[in-house]
């Protein structure tokens, strides 16, 4: 299944693709793509109905974040091993951890904005992952049956404020709509190896990030079993899984950075684009 939340921010309605990429709106049938929605029970649920009993969305409304009440935003960092070389950092030992504020979240085709003084704001193409079922000290040989699905993430990131404000990553991860996530989340059974997905991310038409979750060092498997050992998952946590290279900082010798009215637009192979303008906080 491909869920799908639209309508007005902070007013999102859940709503489900039809085969034909027909938004349907699941209002009658559940308050939100999020919570109890997204257990394995929920889903089911949700699997059985036929999509063209739903009632059909008119128009082109906004498309939401594709979860609500999202609990934790875990991020992990170099995460391909290209993608740390480019940045001049050696490969981790452990899965590198950081948190992005919710109040970053936004929706897939919705504005980034850059915060005051910004000067160094990047992108980052990125596997999203939704979990669906409670993990405490789980296995990576059973951590992908607590994940309800998958999604497009665009990690954005200013690396001044990231790196030279004394500190965590978390300064330049959290800016307000710094986390564009969805457009759907598609259901883990639509999913069968999320370490073979092709993604890639464009600045104005040209071409900057291309990869595959198979470079991956840690897996989706091993990042929730390492993550589970620390602290609890609750459905409706999403982690993002790290970015392939070509971001902005990367380039060589000079470093190319967003401006106003920039357009990124970004996709995972199965999981949907993501297009965004850049525009300035006032």
């Amino acid at each position: 299944m491909k869920l799908v939340r639209y309508g007005e921010r902070g007013a999102e309605k859940p709503g489900m693709l039809d085969a034909e990429g027909t938004l349907r709106d699941l209002s009658a049938h559940v308050a939100d793509i999020a919570g109890d929605v997204l257990s394995d029970a929920g889903l089911e649920k949700l699997r059985a109905i036929d999509p063209a009993s739903l009632p059909l969305v008119d128009g082109a409304p906004r498309i939401g974040a594709c979860v609500g009440n999202i609990g934790k935003f875990l991020c992990i960092g170099l995460n391909y091993s290209d993608h740390a070389a480019e940045t001049g950092a050696d490969i981790p030992a452990h899965p590198i951890l950081f948190f992005k504020a919710n109040s970053a979240i936004v929706g897939p085709y919705d504005e980034v904005s850059m915060p005051r003084g910004s000067t160094h704001t990047d992108w980052e193409v990125e596997l999203g992952v939704v979990i669906g079922t409670t993990a405490k000290y789980v296995s990576k040989e059973t951590a992908l049956d607590h994940v309800a699905g998958y999604c497009v993430v665009n990690d954005v990131s200013e690396r001044h404020f990231q790196t030279q404000l004394t500190g965590q990553w978390t300064k330049g991860k959290s800016c307000d709509t710094f986390g564009p996530t969805g457009p759907w989340l598609v259901t883990r059974d639509e999913v069968p190896n999320p370490q073979d997905l092709a993604m890639s991310l464009d600045v104005n038409g040209k071409r900057m990030q291309t990869g595959t979750t198979s470079t991956m060092i840690f897996t989706v498997a091993e990042i929730i079993e390492h993550l589970s050992s620390l602290m609890t998952l609750h459905p409706g946590d999403v982690i993002t899984t790290g970015t392939p290279p070509g971001v902005g900082m990367g380039i060589k010798p000079d470093p190319v950075y967003l401006k106003k009215g920039d357009v990124m637009e970004l996709t995972i192979e199965g999981l949907g684009a993501q297009r965004q303008t850049v525009t300035e906080d006032a």
